[in-house]
């Protein structure tokens, strides 16, 4: 009897613990709270296990109950939350209906409202087409025009109607087609006069100054006496980098300097800026031939063109110390002419002189002691002509030698680099072109200074041998054996 009691109490010990394993998590779930409240009560005996599974039984079946009541509560709300919501969307769908309807009513009516706008503008549609082209071109040429930096801002009301004129729901007014009107006659008007206002130039350093701005129609802006360009991108006037050539600054300045109603030369650039750019561009004579502090080397013709420079100068100094001489040579030459006593400060006195210390011998002697006296007179006279010969012979071939040279280099270039692009040929062609202009440039003055020098020597020589000649003539006469 005590077995089979035993074993009963140890089958309800498991059917507890069983029971605890599937409800623990159920209770975790759903009445996590509860669980919480519950006191874990360690059981000394079978006895006391049995009240624990007692009052744990009544817990859950209390709470089972409390359950139960709030599922059906919440069943009765839940209900109504449902009715509710169907109500809900009963009235979205009505309401869904009726702005469908409206919205079908009003393309309906945009339709015929086009339809009669489209009537009633008729011929207007293509002239408004033709003022929102002519809106957006007009932009594009005041941004660029020079007449801008007088009237500034006019690119921004023709940017406003020209996107104005792109919308569909909107019309330009008779005020705007005026403003347009006024603004392209005035444009007309501005570009045949000479205007002076105050203007602010935007300087190379980022400094602006505040100046008269002297404006040649829509070709030219002037200031300070200098060419200054308009700059489209920023709509400000500012200083180019480098002024034409003088001739060209000079007018620019007369202009500057003009009294109303006063008439004056000035160039116009009718490219508005093209021509003015390449001339700023192109090279000057100093750059083209080089500084003298940097020996000529650093211009186009290189080396080569120094060489002939400092050849060229060196002749030039070498033929006006020759031409300097001999004039004076020459002056002192005739006025021994006139004088009859001889005066060794000059070629023909010491020739002359030769024939005083000689009256008493024959002819013979005589005329050998002058042509003695001639030939040595003759190396003073003509000497350091022959180089400046030399160097008119010279120049152009050294010229020609700078021409092979710089085409050397061009080929070579070509050979690297293609021929897409032709500043990489630039230096070869010009060295070869500038020692070429450089060369001639030499040669023909030193030939034309060979000349006239020779000349020079050749009068005074002329002159010596002329007197020679008569006085040997006379002394023949005079001791009887006359000559021929």
């Amino acid at each position: 009897m005590r077995t089979i009691l035993m074993k009963y109490k140890i089958a309800l010990v498991a059917l507890i613990a069983a029971s605890s394993l599937f409800a623990q998590p159920l209770l975790a779930e759903e009445a996590a709270p509860a669980a919480g409240d519950l006191e874990v009560v360690k059981a000394s005996s079978l006895d006391e296990l049995l009240d624990n599974v007692e009052q744990r039984r009544v817990v859950e079946s209390r709470e089972h109950t409390a359950r139960e009541r709030k599922f059906a509560a919440e069943k009765a709300n839940q209900a109504k939350m449902l009715q509710d919501a169907k109500a809900e969307r009963r009235r979205e769908q009505r309401r869904s209906d009726r702005l469908e309807t409206t919205f079908e009513e009003n393309e309906i009516r945009i339709g015929d409202l086009q339809e009669q706008l489209d009537k009633r503008l008729g011929s207007l549609r293509e002239l408004f087409g033709v003022l929102q082209q002519v809106a957006g071109d007009t932009r594009g040429l005041f941004e660029g025009s020079l007449i801008s930096s007088q009237y500034p801002n006019r690119g921004e009301f023709l940017g406003d109607l020209a996107k104005k004129m792109g919308t569909s729901s909107q019309l330009a007014s008779i005020d705007e087609m005026e403003s347009l009107w006024f603004e392209l006659q005035r444009e007309m008007t501005e570009s045949g006069k000479i205007s002076r206002y105050p203007g602010t130039i935007t300087r190379l350093s980022g400094d602006k100054d505040n100046t008269d701005i002297v404006r040649v129609g829509s070709f030219a802006l002037l200031g300070g006496g200098e060419y200054l360009q308009w700059n489209v991108d920023t709509q400000t006037i500012t200083e180019i980098a480098r002024q034409p050539s003088g001739r060209h600054t000079s007018t620019a300045a007369d202009l500057q300097d003009a009294q109303p109603g006063e008439v004056v030369e000035f160039s116009v650039d009718p490219t508005r800026g093209s021509l003015l750019a390449l001339l700023i561009q192109a090279a000057t004579l100093g750059e083209r031939v080089g500084s003298i502090t940097s020996g000529f080397t650093d211009g186009q013709g290189g080396i080569i063109g120094a060489i002939i420079i400092w050849v060229g100068i060196i002749a030039l100094l070498v033929a006006l110390e020759r031409v300097v001489t001999l004039f004076a040579t020459t002056k002192k030459v005739n006025a021994q002419r006139g004088s009859s006593t001889a005066n060794r400060d000059n070629p023909l006195g010491r020739v002359l002189s030769v024939y005083e210390e000689n009256k008493d011998v024959d002819v013979e002697t005589l005329e050998l002691k002058m042509g003695e006296a001639i030939l040595g007179e003759t190396p003073e006279l003509t000497k350091r002509i022959s180089f400046i010969q030399v160097i008119s012979v010279v120049a152009p071939l050294a010229g020609l030698l700078g021409t092979v040279i710089g085409m050397i280099e061009t080929f070579q270039a070509i050979t690297l680099f293609g021929t897409g692009d032709p500043k990489t040929m630039a230096g070869g062609i010009s060295t070869a072109l500038m020692t070429t202009v450089l060369g001639i440039t030499v040669a023909i003055p030193t030939t034309l200074l060979h000349q006239f020098v020779q000349g020079l020597s050749k009068d005074v020589l002329h002159i010596i041998e002329e007197q020679s000649a008569g006085l040997i003539a006379e002394h023949a006469e005079k001791s009887g054996n006359p000559i021929g």
